[in-house]
């Protein structure tokens, strides 16, 4: 809709408050109540995303020869993040602006390398299960790549329906760390193997988990291998802005060599205006999001890191609880910080919209239907208030009182 610029300029006073007042109706996500899209690891931590990110707010990552603060600090930064998933001494990496620009970039790479270093003609495909991201279909519609879709085993990818998918053509196959869906983390180590045998390209999502797994395994989580200690894992995606609890938008996309990570890198001196290098998909990369990933890695350091991961899979494992003890089905043995659950005599939908009523919003599988909480180091101080108020709307959906113990503990 056309709406005409204003004629004169307002006061900074006056549209500071009409942006508050815009913000009335969206969650209520610094008091705990939203479980996606925010990852609240308190407000020391948001007070440092937001001064380092306004430090280099106008700073820009395009231009590494004006800006080596910001070549420095991206590379510190993509540095820790292959220290935590076993890069080895070849790997490399990029930040780039979150999960889907990730994601395609490892895919354009993979492409690239399919075309070019191997001679694949014609048609090309990427195999991945179900529960794989669709980020992997924005960018195969973009690259006009086939996708197939695999059928899951109890949540899981599963190798054997991925190999029978795979052929000559496939470019690229998936596993996730965890997925999104379910919250569980696949086969990596059979992927691993299925990527060594056939020759395929191997990508690890580990855009939920890339910053909290490895701090769970160091808090003593029984977490498969599902890095690059595999040999068959050729790129990896994490985000930042997700358990790295760093600013939006902030992601990292690793290679396990440099030569893998070159067919990502666009490079052309054909035009007037000079050479032009690009490492991701962006051109103009926000300062901000460097610095902020930067200053809130080294703020939490490992330490900082373990006591925040170790607080959201504590949360987990109380709602799993909680949730049991309300007749739910948790999906699958979750170890990191999301969890889904369902129960096939409620309607989980209903459930969901009661609890929107007391402010919660949250995300929701289809497949089976359920609940889904993706959990931050703040939920601690909530949990026994969702429990309360999921067994509220539980009774609500179902005429049924909630379990005694489960009220007398929760609510």
């Amino acid at each position: 809709m056309r709406r005409p610029l204003p004629e004169t300029g307002a006061d900074w006073s006056d549209l500071k408050t009409r942006m508050l007042d815009y913000a009335g109706g969206d969650v209520r996500w610094r008091e705990g109540k939203t479980a996606v899209y925010v990852f609240n690891a308190g407000p020391e931590v948001e007070r440092v995303q937001k001064e380092a990110y306004v430090l280099f707010m106008s700073e820009n990552g395009l231009g590494p020869m004006a800006f080596p603060s910001l070549k420095r600090m991206e590379e510190e930064v993509v540095g820790f993040g292959l220290s935590l998933l076993h890069g080895p001494d070849e790997a490399v990496g990029s930040i780039t602006s979150g999960g889907t620009d990730s994601i395609t970039m490892a895919m354009k790479a993979a492409r690239d390398y399919a075309r070019k270093a191997k001679g694949v003609k014609g048609p090309l495909n990427i195999v991945l299960p179900r529960s794989a991201h669709p980020a992997f279909d924005k960018a195969a519609a973009v690259m006009e790549i086939e996708v197939r879709r695999t059928p899951l085993k109890d949540f899981l990818a599963d190798p054997e329906a991925m190999a029978a998918a795979a052929d000559a053509a496939t470019v690229m196959i998936v596993g996730s760390a965890p997925c999104f869906p379910f919250g569980l983390i696949d086969p990596i180590g059979a992927l691993s193997q299925l990527a060594l045998s056939r020759d395929l390209w191997l990508h690890v999502d580990a855009c939920v988990g890339g910053y909290i797994a490895p701090f769970v395994r160091m808090n003593g989580g029984d977490v498969p291998p599902f890095d690059f200690e595999l040999a068959g894992v050729r790129s990896m995606s994490a985000d930042l802005h997700k358990y790295g609890y760093c600013a939006k938008g902030a992601s990292t996309v690793f290679f396990r060599s440099a030569e893998l990570q070159s067919f990502m890198i666009f490079d052309m001196s054909d035009w007037p205006g000079g050479r032009m290098v690009t490492p991701t998909l962006a051109g103009t990369r926000p300062g901000g999001a460097i610095s902020a990933a930067w200053a809130v890695m080294n703020f939490l350091g490992v330490e900082g890191y373990r006591a925040k991961q170790g607080l959201v899979t504590r949360t987990r494992e109380r709602i799993e609880a909680g949730v049991r003890a309300l007749g739910f089905t948790v999906l699958g043995a979750p170890q990191l910080g999301l969890v889904a659950f369902s129960r096939d005599d409620v309607n989980c939908l209903a459930v969901w919209a009661k609890l929107r009523e007391r402010g919660w919003f949250t995300s929701m599988t289809t497949e089976p239907a359920g609940l889904h909480l993706m959990l931050s180091p703040f939920h601690a101080e909530v949990a026994d208030t969702y429990l309360a108020d999921l067994a509220w709307a539980l009774s609500a959906v179902t005429g049924q009182t909630a379990p005694v113990a489960v009220e007398a503990r929760y609510s």
